[in-house]
């Protein structure tokens, strides 16, 4: 349960081959006084150790939307990471699509007026896709601090520091 007086942190975890790092991602972001959250895409699910993250955070990941009634498992936000972000998630987030509740989450964040940062992980040629960078210059419209896109090499913790910034 969230501990009082210290800011929760939301981290959306995405289905890319990383994923099974953020572990560190949860590690970094308690050691500098988060509360974690961890809300997963459907697919990331199956790269992640769901049991180790919970262990760590004390919450249950969230992937599902709760049913009517239900109680919320997660405090609310005082800032959201996104990491590792996909060209899918961050494309269907600039565009508005919320079909999953991680991108239902990403989506009501612009309205909740908390910082959001970034950082994607995707290849080459996506990043190269028309899409992928007017998407990135509409999450910056929006007020999304997004990591610089860097193929082969990840950081857990600049999205960390992006929040800092």
């Amino acid at each position: 349960m969230a501990v009082a007086g210290k800011p929760v942190l939301y981290v959306v975890v995405c289905a890319a081959g990383v994923a099974g790092g953020v572990g560190e991602l949860v590690s970094a972001a308690q050691e500098r006084g988060w509360e974690v959250g961890v809300v997963a895409t459907p697919l990331a699910m199956g790269f992640i150790d769901v049991a180790a993250i919970e262990g760590q955070t004390g919450y249950p990941i969230r992937s599902a939307w709760r049913k009517p009634g239900e109680p919320r498992p997660l405090p609310d936000p005082d800032a959201l990471v996104v990491a590792p972000a996909t060209f899918n998630t961050i494309n269907k987030w600039a565009a508005g699509i919320s079909d999953t509740l991680a991108l239902g989450i990403l989506c009501e964040s612009y309205g909740w007026g908390i910082p959001v940062a970034v950082q994607p992980c995707l290849s080459a040629a996506q990043a190269a896709h028309p899409a992928y960078g007017e998407s990135l210059t509409r999450l910056r419209g929006m007020g999304v601090r997004i990591a610089e896109f860097a193929p082969g090499a990840y950081s857990w913790t600049r999205v960390l520091e992006l929040l800092e910034d």
